[in-house]
């Protein structure tokens, strides 16, 4: 199997739902695995062996784009609560419990805003200021960075 005839393989594959394919012949073998991250690794045999990255892809050119964003208070006096540590961001205690804030609760210090999960630990991040959320900035259980903004809050 020629380097034109993989790329077309990896064109296939990102175009479809498929995760993994394989192919021998009397050349090697040939295995494209399709990441989450749009990454494609292919290993052949000792004779040959390529690391190709697929194209980056491209919005289709019929897909609209919608702009509407709620009127929000001025950025200028907004504060922003951001994750203390790398984990995952939870909104609530429990699946069957209520989340701890939404857009339009009043916080002071010392109210839990969220928990976020690190190696298996659950610690409840705090506000620190007194105010009013306007925005939420990450979604329940997705996972957060070190200083990454979870909260817009207008101060009260």
């Amino acid at each position: 199997m020629d380097l034109k005839q993989i790329h077309e393989l990896i064109k296939i594959i990102n175009k479809s739902n498929i995760g993994e394919i394989s192919i021998e012949d009397k050349d090697g073998k040939v295995t494209i695995k399709q990441k989450e991250e749009q990454v494609v690794t292919v290993a052949a045999s000792p004779q040959q062996v390529y690391n190709v990255a697929p194209p980056t892809p491209v919005a289709p050119a019929s897909t609209p784009v919608v702009a509407t964003a709620p009127l929000a208070p001025k950025a200028d006096n907004l504060i922003t609560i951001k994750s203390p540590m790398i984990g995952t961001f939870y909104r609530k205690s429990a699946p069957d419990k209520p989340n701890f804030a939404e857009v339009g609760t009043i916080i002071e210090p010392g109210k839990v805003v969220c928990i976020i999960e690190a190696m298996k630990l659950f610690n409840e991040i705090e506000a620190e200021v007194k105010g009013k959320i306007v925005k939420i900035l990450v979604d329940d259980s997705s996972p957060v960075e070190y200083d990454q903004p979870l909260f817009l809050v207008e101060p009260i």
